[in-house]
């Protein structure tokens, strides 16, 4: 072996050893660091409720949303898996999405489409109870991730961002 082959075997040993360190270094991070890079997670709309009565209460009382599940368990019997999976999406909070609805059983404060479908995950925002940590204004965008123009005709639905929902 000559100079050249030795020196560019450690070399490469070196990052290698380097890299393995690093690892085992990365290994003993706090979880703290983990939980900063985490999404925020849904909670369900009652946790909504104390700070925000009287939305809670129009909600509750006025949009059809707010017992949406309510569908799905009336089809639940004529519809397969795919199709049952294509319904939560509407149907509940945050399917799908990290610390969303996962099923009745996991996650039953998550089986209606609730306040944070259409104002995003609560979790930060009840927590430091800042305006930023959720989205307030929406648009008629934020409901067309499920009012889709087909949806719209088959249901006959008409989309209001405000119509009985606060």
């Amino acid at each position: 072996m000559g100079y050249h082959t030795t020196h560019t075997g450690l070399r490469r040993m070196r990052v290698l050893m380097a890299a393995m360190c690093g690892l085992l270094l990365c290994e003993g991070m706090p979880q703290a660091l983990e939980e900063v890079e985490r999404p925020p997670a849904y909670l369900g709309s009652k946790a909504c409720r104390n700070c925000h009565e009287r939305q809670y209460e129009s909600f509750s009382t006025h949009a059809k949303k707010s017992s949406s599940f309510q569908s799905i368990t009336r089809l639940k019997k004529e519809l397969t898996e795919k199709e049952l999976q294509g319904c939560y999406f509407c149907h509940t909070t945050g399917y799908g999405e990290p610390g969303g609805f996962v099923n009745e059983e996991a996650t039953p404060h998550l089986k209606n489409a609730g306040c944070e479908v259409c104002h995003g995950p609560g979790e930060r925002h009840a927590a430091t109870r800042r305006a930023e940590d959720i989205k307030g204004r929406l648009t008629p965008e934020d409901c067309e991730k499920c009012h889709t123009s087909d949806r719209v005709k088959a249901f006959r639905y008409k989309p209001l961002i405000h119509g009985g929902a606060h």
